[in-house]
């Protein structure tokens, strides 16, 4: 058993509070009914061994970075519409580890190496010994090469609304990375280089800008400018919103993220990255924090939001035990408060070190407030804290889970939807750890996670868990072969179901976020099924019918839409042979007589007359007939979306012009396609005060090669007389008659660019996602 400490504010709740987090004796651990792991294919191969103390990360776009010795190695999951396999569907990419090392500057060229040749023989031993044992002041020992950690921003960061990826290496090189293009990766900026430059403009002083007294021949002097810019670990803190005055006294709403990075001595420096993140131009340097943890291991960002205040710091763990959330200062963040001092979570030096931290908010069910739950590894125990504001103050409960591996927890990960805690230990043994709430703290509830046959015997390094829960992945190797270490270890990630396709679509149904993209992992659980029965589960489809009846939600059609889609692929008979690989009757070529060409072609006919007369009775014919009908059903869910945006878009249109004018969005094409369907009371009413607005001008789309008209016939093209076609803007349904534009994620749709001289309310809407699957225009 284990006991939650007193709070840390106005005793104002009992302290003798007994938390359960062991089992007692006549307590069986059960299984989780509803988390039996299944395998999914394609197990990933890894070209080389993993690196890192927390090799995995996956992003809330849905995308695994895996930190291995050579590159960092990412996987994408998609979920594909135009894909009737049932294997996950992955886009790989790498980021290949710089092949130049990265030195550190401390001062002066010639004085570090007079410092470093006097430390290296240096007559007091426990100067020695330091020096020549530390792998970053000792350059005769040599850098290492790998990725030593990778930490993902939050969705929207990037300029198509995706996530950016921090990547440190472990010769303490910090790079941030975008992928502005499909499967392209750029380098946007080197963090570890700007700091460096700004401390040599600063002479290496401290916060106080005092300049230092002793030079590097100074031991204490050379170690201390080190590990300043040591980098240890880095994350991401949530998107700000702030008001920037605009030269004509305006104010302008701007969105920022902060960096915090994690140095070696212990301080926090804090980069402000403007959105969307283009280049180095709009990253600057924020605060540094000093947290007085001399040896720290671990870092987390804590965020608490209620109804009338919102609080953030930075949770600092050490390597001897102790746990702090350290103050950060939002200035011009609306809203936000600071915190008045450091909060000690744990104070007991006792030389475990803490990793895995995490944070999690939560809504307290008894309490009806917010609160936020901390989970760290520490050894084999897992350490958790509950964070409370109420009126007497901050209160903290805190405690440790013990009792669930033999071997120290190499991994944890949190499910933040349904929230569960996820531990690993190197035997490969998973837990599942449920938080229940009481009056004044937490019961965990354990569960052992049952792992697939072909895992079980596997050393796992690794686990992550994805945006909403439905997979967790694990980096593993082989164990032991026959009672012996293998000699040659390959490394590989599998992705593992954590939900059923049914809890997966109960969960779709309820979706908050109201997003298919910000669901694909959920999504990909419920193709899995419609691909495997061949049919859409009456149940969800009775559902989702009944809520579209309700709530004619543009979501619940987009969902409907997927559905569709995934039985239609399900229904493709998938080809015999592979369209890649060359056959060998063509590469060969034998002379033969005409008359026994002309024997063998009556064959050959008759056998195909013989084939279709067996075939075409019975099954053939209503598997067309149903594919056509599952085909209509396509067209006519797409064809109700398209018109519920058009009349969205045309909205804008009405709200944004005064008079008639000719904009890059064609109204009068749009008001004709929806004037078709006679039965719509919204569009026609939306139609008349547009004609009125139009005062009988119409603006004709014209084909940028003949000058020919472009009539609106269709959503997907245009077609001039002359034969040109175009394609249009989902968006703005504008034909796209230029050689560079953007596509959907899916593949589903494209989108033009933004012009210059496009008015700032296009300019907005181009930046939606698809209209049919919410994802990305890349």
């Amino acid at each position: 058993m284990a006991a939650a400490s007193p709070s840390a504010s106005a005793p104002a709740q009992p302290i003798d509070v007994v938390v359960k987090t062991e089992p007692e004796a006549d307590d069986d651990l059960h299984i989780c009914p509803e988390e039996v792991l299944v395998k999914r294919d394609p197990v990933v191969p890894l070209m080389a061994p993993v690196s890192g103390l927390q090799p995995l990360a996956w992003s809330q776009d849905h995308r695994l970075a895996v930190c291995t010795t050579s590159s960092v190695s990412l996987m994408e999951l998609v979920c594909d519409v135009h894909s009737s396999k049932q294997e996950l569907t992955l886009h790989r990419t790498s980021i290949s580890v710089p092949t130049e090392a990265m030195k550190l500057r401390v001062g002066p060229a010639a004085e570090l190496a007079q410092a470093v040749e006097m430390f290296s023989a240096h007559q007091d031993p426990t100067v020695r010994q330091v020096f020549l044992a530390d792998e970053v002041m000792n350059p005769s020992i040599g850098p290492h090469k790998g990725i030593k950690y990778a930490s993902w921003s939050p969705l929207g960061c990037d300029s198509s609304g995706r996530c950016l990826l921090a990547c440190l290496t472990l010769d303490h090189r910090l790079t941030i990375h975008n992928s502005h293009k499909r499967l392209e990766w750029n380098t946007l900026v080197d963090l570890t280089k700007t700091y460096s430059d700004r401390l040599k403009e600063r002479g290496y002083s401290k916060k106080d800008n005092k300049p230092p007294q002793a030079n590097l021949l100074d031991f204490d002097e050379l170690q201390r400018r080190f590990r300043m810019q040591t980098p240890l670990r880095m994350e991401w803190s949530s998107v700000y919103t702030t008001k920037q005055v605009q030269p004509n006294n305006t104010c302008k709403d701007m969105e920022m993220v902060l960096l915090a990075v994690l140095m070696e001595n212990g301080d926090l420096v804090l980069w402000k990255f403007v959105l969307p993140f283009l280049d180095d131009a709009e990253v600057a340097f924020y605060d540094i924090v000093e947290s007085g943890v001399t040896r720290p291991s671990d870092l987390a960002w804590w965020e608490y939001e209620s109804a009338d205040r919102r609080m953030s710091g930075l949770i600092v763990g050490s390597e001897v035990g102790p746990v702090k959330i350290v103050p950060v200062s939002l200035s011009g963040v609306k809203g936000y408060f600071t915190l008045r001092h450091p909060v000690i979570l744990w104070k007991e030096c006792d030389e475990i070190a803490v990793e895995n931290l995490k944070c999690v908010p939560m809504i307290h069910p008894i309490q009806k407030s917010s609160c936020s739950l901390i989970v760290a590894s520490r050894g084999c125990y897992v350490f958790w804290c509950l964070l409370m504001i109420s009126p007497a103050g901050l209160n903290v409960h805190n405690s440790h889970v013990a009792g669930l591996h033999s071997l120290p927890v190499v991994s944890l990960a949190i499910s933040q939807h349904g929230v569960a805690v996820y531990t690993c230990s190197v035997d490969g043994w998973i837990k599942k750890l449920t938080p229940t709430f009481t009056e004044n703290t937490l019961i965990f509830k354990q569960e052992d996670l049952v792992r697939p046959e072909n895992l079980s015997e596997r050393r796992i390094h690794g686990i992550a868990v994805s945006r909403n829960g439905a997979y967790i992945a694990l980096a593993s190797t082989q164990g032991m072969v026959d009672g012996y270490h293998p000699v040659n270890r390959t490394y590989q990630v599998h992705f593992v179901t954590l939900k059923t396709s049914e809890a997966a679509a109960t969960l779709l149904l309820k979706s908050p976020t109201q997003n298919l993209y910000k669901s694909v992992d959920l999504l990909d659980l419920v193709r899995w099924q419609i691909l495997k029965s061949k049919c859409i589960p009456a149940s969800l489809l009775d559902e989702l019918d009944r809520k579209i009846q309700e709530v004619d939600s543009p979501y619940l059609w987009r969902f409907k839409l997927f559905l569709v889609r995934i039985l239609y692929q399900s229904l493709q008979t998938p080809p015999t042979d592979h369209r890649w690989k060359p056959t060998h009757e063509e590469n060969k070529v034998f002379v033969r007589d005409e008359e026994e060409e002309e024997e063998e072609e009556e064959d050959g006919k008759d056998k195909d007359d013989a084939a279709q007369g067996e075939g075409e009775p019975g099954g053939v014919k209503r598997e067309e007939e149903q594919m056509e009908e599952v085909q209509a059903w396509v067209n006519a869910v797409e064809t109700h979306i398209m018109r519920e945006n058009m009349k969205k878009v045309l909205g804008v249109v009405y709200l944004n012009t005064w008079i008639a004018q000719n904009t890059s969005i064609p109204t009068c094409g749009l008001v004709e396609y929806l004037s078709r369907d006679t039965n719509d009371r919204a569009s026609e009413v939306l139609i008349g005060h547009i004609k009125n607005k139009m005062n009988k001008q119409t603006f004709s789309e014209r084909c940028s090669l003949c000058q020919a008209v472009l009539p609106f016939s269709d959503h997907k093209q245009a077609v001039c007389k002359n034969g040109h076609m175009w394609l249009r803007c989902v968006l703005s349904y504008q034909a796209c008659q230029t050689l560079t534009f953007r596509r959907c994620l899916l593949l589903d749709t494209i989108a033009r660019l933004p012009e210059p001289e496009d008015p700032e309310w296009i300019k907005k809407i181009l930046q939606a996602p698809c209209t049919l699957c919410d994802s990305p225009m890349i």
